[in-house]
């Protein structure tokens, strides 16, 4: 089978994908990319550059600039169809991480080919994140990133376009499929991306040693871990529970990896970063920042390694995309207490595999963190669960075949399909999806 994957980053979503076809010589693979990193490569697949088109949309009315720039990455990815049709490579499938604009025209480009999109998320100005945020009292809701509604819909038109021309979709949750229009539901099977629970797995005698770090004596571990530190993910809070729980217990650290950066969101003006506001606003006596430690991003065997050294992992989000590092998190076992959003339900359940709380309530948070160090049987029945879960729904091993399997039936043409046991809802969710006008 002859594959072309489109993504702007490399590889993201589709590393696992790209692997295995690269590994089977009977497929033919092309990675169309804008990232150039030459040291990131995969063998047997073939990266391919485009260039969006003219730049940047800086300039275009505030309300058409996000589809301008959705143009501009669907014309340099067409021109670099083009090179590749021109060069012999026509794909059987054409497999499109949807809403970035690089499906725009790659329809167009290879008419004969199938399209299957994979959408991780559909922007709602009535819900979801949009409005997550509780308003000052007396004022109504202000939707999140301070953009208003018209922004949001916007964001949607290159979506509704890979909706069409694709002809099997896929969303790694439940929870991101039913921010999609429900009409297009029965050609968005929902299926994980999947995490290899046979590399993230429990190590009960694992111990924290990085780099310049020696945690190795420390009783009670409090990790957090994040690709940018930001709002979205809820780091403010974080650092205000820590902060409570490095006062309250004079023997717990807290571990904390990630970047200074914003991934998601606005970042702060005048270029600080929300580490910064947060250490500046919370006060901490030298032996309270003593306990406190920032590692950054660390390579996935050191990351590893802090999962697996945790006591209690948190882990918080904003109505948004369930991150990866919670999957990752529940497969090594930790003991989690995480934010009691939709996404999280649909993946942890109170009391079996996580300890939920209110994303705002940075005290509620703490306090969970104390009964999760304190109550020792309630932490093992928690880490079991979480384990269990991440091995019977979100195991690599199962779910990649099956990914495999669903790109196959799509380059046929047949029709999408929904995949065995794949119900509207798992049981016992309830995913909220607002009415839109």
């Amino acid at each position: 089978m002859k594959v072309l994957l489109l993504h702007p980053n490399f590889p993201a979503q589709f590393r696992h994908v790209a692997q295995a076809l690269g590994r089977d010589p009977a497929h033919r693979v092309v990675f169309a990319t804008k990232n150039e990193r030459p040291e990131w490569n995969i063998p047997g697949v073939k990266k391919a550059l485009y260039r969006p088109e003219g730049g940047t949309a800086k300039d275009a009315y505030r309300l058409a600039a996000p589809f301008e720039t959705a143009l501009r990455e669907g014309e340099g990815v067409w021109r670099l169809c083009r090179e590749l049709r021109d060069q012999g490579f026509v794909p059987d499938l054409v497999y499109l991480h949807a809403g970035w604009g690089t499906g725009m025209y790659v329809k167009d480009a290879f008419p004969e080919s199938r399209i299957m999109g994979y959408f991780e998320w559909f922007y709602d100005p009535l819900g979801a994140d949009a409005n997550f945020d509780p308003p000052p009292p007396g004022q109504a809701p202000k939707p999140h990133w301070d953009k208003p509604p018209t922004v949001l819909r916007t964001r949607n038109m290159p979506i509704f376009n890979d909706l069409w021309v694709c002809g099997q979709g896929l969303s790694p949750t439940y929870w991101q499929r039913a921010q999609l229009p429900r009409e297009f539901w029965p050609k968005i099977a929902v299926l994980h991306d999947g995490v290899d629970c046979a590399y993230f797995r429990p190590d009960p005698g694992a111990k924290l040693v990085l780099p310049g770090l020696d945690l190795s004596g420390v009783e009670e571990l409090v990790t957090y871990a994040t690709r940018g530190m930001e709002p979205y993910r809820g780091f403010p809070q974080f650092m205000e529970a820590a902060a409570q729980v490095l006062r309250e217990r004079p023997r717990a650290h807290v571990a904390i990896a990630g970047s200074e950066r914003v991934c998601y969101g606005t970042p702060l003006p005048e270029g600080k970063t929300y580490k910064q506001v947060m250490l500046e606003r919370l006060d901490l006596s030298a032996d309270q920042l003593d306990r406190l430690h920032f590692v950054g991003s660390l390579p996935y065997g050191q990351y590893r390694q802090l999962l697996q050294a945790s006591t209690v992992h948190v882990y918080l989000t904003r109505p948004f995309v369930l991150s990866w590092s919670a999957v990752e998190a529940m497969a090594c076992g930790c003991c989690l207490v995480a934010s009691d959003t939709p996404p999280v339900r649909e993946a942890m359940v109170e009391g079996e595999s996580a300890l939920l709380c209110n994303f705002f309530d940075p005290a509620g948070i703490a306090r969970r963190i104390g009964e999760a160090l304190d109550d020792k049987d309630l932490a093992g029945r928690c880490r079991a669960g979480a384990r269990a879960v991440a091995q019977a729904r979100y195991d690599l091993a199962r779910l990649l075949p099956a990914h495999l399997g669903l790109m196959a039936h799509a380059a046929t043409g047949k029709g999408p399909v929904r995949l065995a046991g794949d119900p509207t809802l798992p049981p016992g969710a309830t995913p909220v999806n607002t009415p839109r006008a």
